[in-house]
């Protein structure tokens, strides 16, 4: 009874799992990958391949334009990309190998890792030599095309694309350097969403690529740069010539002699700070001049000047403009090296120690002039302080809240420039000076009209100032 209880079990199991599998469906087999595969023909090709070098640029860089496939958006519509490919010698394989070596090389000896025998720098020149010369010999690789080469891939554009630019770095060691004055071969694919299925352009080739003396896309900018310059020479020789050119007068400039008399009325110093820039700095070249004609007035007036730099060479340029300024005033025996003497290079350090001189010396008349940082506000509040008239003028925007509110007299960014032309009465500056004036005032004008006429509806005097990079 046993045995046959557990052969009816057995029975209805199998019996269970065979009702089981003819109900279950079978799995459907997709065709739908192959019915596209056979459905879709291979596209027509883009027509009307040309490459030339792109226009307007240093060279390394090759544009291709074509005409859509005619599967593109019309007829079987069944082009979604194009992918552009390029002929690459098998020589280029071994240029990149060297560069790749090259640039490893070098980055491992600025690490100090470089083990090589001998000389690391010797074998990073070998290195650089040897990638030079196979550069040098790219053109004759691509003068061996078809022979010796395949086409590569270079980029796939999506579908309606009718250009692609072939560009590359100026950099000989970037990965995708494009060498100039090779011959190069390109052609187009009209791609579908089988990879397979795509057909290939006619080839198009020899092109090269190279830099072009002058970007036609700036002709406004050379124009007005030609203007400015016959403005300038203009005004410069009228100054020259004796002509008194105007000058708006800046309150800040015409309180400098107010000043240098005050401090010789109360017989006490004036302070100078040229700031904390060097000597190639602009701003600190044009208060050397404003320098000069304090300077000037203080010798002439017989007042004591306290100049205390914080730049070696700024230190010795000043010596040489205080110098020359007594000497023009006719008191050379007055001039002492003294006068303008180097602090430290310490920003704060020099702080310090400037705003040490105005609460010993008490001057009368504290003058700013040059590059200013964070140390703006420490010395302008000193000198409210000591109680001193302060003028002061930078080209550094961040500076200028302090300088205004705790100064007198401030001159705003391109004012410092403008003070050393008022000042110092150099044809050279004047004119340019009044040069600069008349082309912000045609600026100005040029932008007046060019909203009247955007507002009118009319992008015709837009369109004659365009620029393109």
């Amino acid at each position: 009874m046993k045995y046959l209880l557990s052969a009816v079990i057995v029975l209805g199991l199998l019996a269970s799992a065979a009702w089981a599998q003819e109900a279950e469906p079978a799995t459907p087999v997709d065709t739908t990958a192959a019915a596209d595969t056979v459905s879709i023909e291979p596209p027509a090709p883009v027509g009307n391949l040309r490459a030339y070098d792109s226009d307007n640029d240093h060279g390394h860089a090759v544009t291709i334009e074509w005409e859509l496939s005619p599967d593109d958006g019309a007829g079987a519509n069944s082009v979604v990309a194009y992918e552009v490919f390029r002929w690459y010698p098998d020589f280029w394989d071994t240029v990149q190998q060297v560069r790749a070596d090259l640039v490893a090389a070098r980055q491992l000896r600025a690490s100090g890792t470089l083990d090589v025998e001998g000389d690391p720098d010797d074998y990073v020149k070998e290195l650089a030599a040897e990638h030079q010369e196979m550069l040098s010999r790219l053109p004759e690789a691509h003068e061996q095309y078809p022979n010796n080469g395949e086409f590569r891939s270079l980029r796939v554009v999506p579908f309606g694309a009718t250009t692609f630019e072939d560009q590359g770095p100026k950099d000989r060691l970037a990965e995708d350097f494009l060498p100039d004055y090779c011959d190069f071969y390109y052609r187009v694919d009209a791609v579908t969403k089988v990879d397979s299925i795509r057909t290939p352009s006619e080839i198009v080739g020899p092109v090269q690529s190279y830099g072009q003396w002058f970007n036609t896309g700036r002709i406004v900018v050379l124009c007005f740069v030609v203007i400015f310059g016959l403005l300038t020479i203009f005004f410069v020789q009228r100054a020259r010539a004796g002509a008194e050119l105007y000058v708006r007068p800046i309150a800040g400039i015409e309180a400098v002699d107010d000043a240098i008399g005050r401090a010789t009325e109360m017989g006490r110093p004036i302070l100078y700070v040229l700031g904390l820039g060097t000597a190639a700095d602009v701003a600190t070249i044009a208060s050397f001049t404003i320098l000069s004609r304090v300077a000037k007035q203080v010798a002439e007036y017989q007042t004591q000047l306290i100049v205390p730099t914080y730049d070696p060479i700024v230190m010795s340029v000043a010596q040489e403009v205080v110098k020359s300024a007594y000497m023009d005033a006719g008191r050379p025996d007055d001039y002492s090296e003294d006068i303008v003497y180097f602090v430290t290079q310490s920003q704060f350090a020099y702080v310090a120690a400037v705003n040490g001189v105005m609460l010993r010396e008490r001057p009368a008349t504290n003058v700013y002039m040059g590059m200013f940082h964070a140390e703006s506000l420490l010395l302008a509040e000193t000198g409210a302080i000591a109680g001193s008239i302060q003028i002061s003028g930078t080209d550094q925007i961040a500076q200028l809240p302090f300088f205004i509110v705790a100064c007198d007299y401030t001159l705003i960014g391109e004012e410092l420039y403008a003070a050393s032309a008022y000042l110092g009465r150099e044809p050279v500056l004047l004119g340019s000076l009044k040069a600069q004036d008349v082309a912000k005032a045609a600026v100005v004008i040029f932008a007046l009209i060019g909203v009247i006429w955007s507002t009118a509806g009319s992008s015709l005097f837009q369109n004659l100032f365009k620029v393109t990079d």
